[in-house]
């Protein structure tokens, strides 16, 4: 049977070693890897954008959907949040929030800025006036909003 001789030297070397590294890695700053808005001190700022998707079926039939993405945000109630849409796809977007007297249009290619402030909690839905039908191989264009 063979034994392993370690000097009490080398033992006191090795646990400080890796005290002195646990300590490093413990006293840094987390950096987030994702961050789904930015938040600026209290201002909360959430970004969306417009996007659009066809295809043809193999019957010849055109296929569309436009849709805001993220198609759900989260906003804490009765905080000032400003909501940024980009317009990616199609020419222009007019939109209202339902419950509210909330309305704009999102133009290709520009930003939009609208700011929320929601007293009750709930969800409301951001709907795209031009998109508001099933007909005619297009989907609603709708967007969540959810305050809690």
């Amino acid at each position: 049977m063979k034994f392993i001789v370690i000097n009490r030297k080398w033992l006191f070397i090795v646990i400080g070693a890796l005290l002195a590294f646990s300590l490093y890695f413990i006293s840094r700053e987390a950096i987030p890897t994702f961050k789904t808005s930015n938040n600026h001190g209290n201002d909360l700022i959430i970004n969306m954008v417009t996007g659009e998707f066809s295809t043809t079926t193999t019957d010849g039939k055109k296929i569309e959907s436009y849709r805001f993405d993220p198609g759900t945000i989260v906003i804490p109630k009765d905080q000032d949040v400003t909501l940024s849409i980009f317009g990616v796809n199609g020419a222009e977007h007019p939109f209202f929030i339902e419950g509210t007297d909330i309305k704009g249009t999102v133009k290709k290619g520009e930003e939009t800025i609208v700011p929320l402030h929601f007293k009750e909690e709930g969800t409301y839905r951001l709907i795209c006036d031009t998109h508001t039908h099933d007909g005619h191989g297009s989907i609603s264009m709708i967007a969540y909003i959810i305050v809690d």
